[in-house]
């Protein structure tokens, strides 16, 4: 598992979003991507930090963000959760646990004393050339567009 630090180069991904399309984080050079992972589709925390960045996308658009989000779920799936919350953004298939493991974000996770490997909700913000300019561990949900946005105030 990768351990990355701010000022590092992003690892390369090349995934498929919901529709079926190729996408890759170089595709975005020039711009500031927010990278998001996030556990599951349709889940109550999962929803709430979805439909954050979809209420604030067109102003993140403005200020030269583009938003990505990042789960093990499948390209169906992510159609669903798309339609369900009217989401105008890229959500990526990392069915094999690719992207999550380049990122160290799938972790050992304990939930009612069982233990399991899951994704840890972690954000990352990607500068213009590629490089890692903050990563969010402590994600606030219902505040996840403001937490990005305190960092460059």
């Amino acid at each position: 598992m990768s351990t990355l630090a701010i000022g590092d180069q992003a690892p390369a991904i090349t995934a498929k979003n919901q529709e079926g399309n190729t996408i890759q984080l170089s595709d975005f050079k020039g711009k500031r991507v927010i990278l998001y992972f996030y556990p599951k589709d349709n889940t109550p925390g999962c929803t709430t930090e979805a439909c954050n960045f979809r209420d604030n996308y067109q102003s993140l658009l403005k200020d030269g963000f583009e938003v990505l989000g990042v789960s093990i779920d499948s390209e169906q799936s992510h159609q669903k959760f798309i339609a369900k919350h009217e989401l105008p953004f890229n959500l990526l298939a990392d069915e094999d646990q690719k992207i999550v493991n380049d990122y160290g974000v799938w972790v050992e996770k304990n939930m009612y004393g069982k233990k399991y490997m899951g994704t840890a909700r972690t954000t990352f913000v990607i500068d213009e050339q590629g490089k890692i300019a903050h990563i969010i561990k402590k994600v606030d949900n219902k505040n996840a567009s403001e937490q990005i946005r305190a960092l460059y105030q």
